[in-house]
């Protein structure tokens, strides 16, 4: 049998699943958002795609969904950089410590779209924040193409550093332990997660001294890439949802510096003379069977192994991109119990050792 033959039976064999109605719906809304406010020269509609993602506010009042309370921090208001916190309105159960961990969170959309109060976001927050036990903070980064690589990154430690310093606000009222700080992000927020973490470690804000350990990170279907096309870029393209490879050139020329390919390190994260801090923390690395970057996510994972870095890949066949916003399928349910198992045994193993 040719390679190309069994490329089109994995195809085939990997369609789409049938995904329920809302999620249909959802997936339509999020693509026509996105395809209505990306325009050909690189700049974004904001008046347009804002009217799409209406901005959910945070309250100090305990929604009844959750029964999570939030609150935005501001960490520089002379460059629109700012966070939302999100912490559990019932005391801890009285097994557990009263100190909880930090999950500073970044969100995805092609590193040009959505925000910390898109209601999609606020929403998963809040579950993570309940599910995870950990006082969620989402980081509202500067967008490319206004903002280019590297303010993404830079925003993402200021953010980290503001914690170091200020803690976050008293109306939450639940104290939280920063040496158990977890980093996580979703598509582009993988991508910075990652990079974040890089920066931290390598950095004097790393220094013994500093409150902030980083525990882990939690890398969800993260945005790699490269000037190379993988295979599971070319067998899905136009397949499966979300991702493809149009979309990808227009992020990529979006986000990197003037003149850069995708091969540069911020995409390009697969090489393997791209040094690694011995501090960086141990990893988790959700890859989609139905999603096109999965060849990327796992070449990252081989790297960090081949560096000597702890990784822990998690794989979830039928899932297509961004499948974890949608609570209604049932890997989203199973990715937040592995992230809680993550977060869980990287603590044990700290206070262990």
């Amino acid at each position: 049998m040719s390679a190309g033959a069994s490329n089109e039976q994995e195809t085939a064999a990997r369609a789409p699943p049938a995904l329920p109605w809302s999620v249909r719906l959802q997936l339509f809304g999020l693509v026509a958002a996105a395809g209505a406010t990306m325009r050909r020269d690189g700049t974004v509609n904001r008046f347009i795609f804002n009217l799409l993602d209406r901005p959910v506010r945070a309250s100090a009042r305990p929604d009844k969904r959750f029964g999570v309370r939030s609150a935005d921090v501001d960490v520089d208001t002379s460059r629109g950089l700012w966070a939302r916190a999100f912490s559990p309105a019932a005391p801890p159960p009285p097994e557990a410590s009263a100190s909880l961990p930090v999950l500073v969170y970044f969100h995805g959309g092609a590193f040009a779209l959505l925000s910390a109060a898109s209601p999609a976001y606020d929403a998963m927050c809040r579950r993570l924040c309940r599910e995870l036990r950990a006082v969620v903070v989402s980081v509202n980064y500067r967008l490319a193409p206004e903002h280019r690589c590297p303010t993404a990154y830079d925003d993402g430690v200021d953010v980290l550093r503001h914690l170091a310093t200020a803690g976050l606000p008293d109306n939450l009222g639940i104290p939280v332990d920063l040496s158990r700080c977890f980093l996580a992000g979703d598509s582009a927020g993988g991508n910075i997660a990652h990079h974040v973490a890089r920066l931290w470690t390598t950095a004097a804000s790393s220094a013994a001294a500093n409150p902030i350990r980083l525990a882990g990170v939690i890398l969800v279907q993260p945005y790699f890439g490269g000037e190379e096309r993988t295979k599971a870029e070319e067998r899905m393209d136009g397949k499966v949802p979300v991702v493809t490879k149009r979309g990808s050139d227009w992020a990529w020329r979006a986000f990197l510096p003037e003149g850069a390919d995708r091969d540069h390190p911020a995409a390009h994260v697969t090489d393997e003379n791209a040094g690694l801090a011995e501090g960086f923390p141990p990893a988790m690395v959700v890859v989609g069977g139905l999603d096109p970057l999965q060849d990327w996510q796992r070449r990252y994972a081989d790297v960090l192994r081949r560096k000597g870095k702890a990784v822990r890949v998690v794989e979830y066949p039928e899932a297509i991109h961004a499948f974890f916003l949608f609570p209604v399928l049932p890997d989203s349910g199973r990715l937040v119990a592995e992230m809680k198992a993550f977060m869980d045994e990287t603590s044990a193993s700290e206070v262990a050792a």
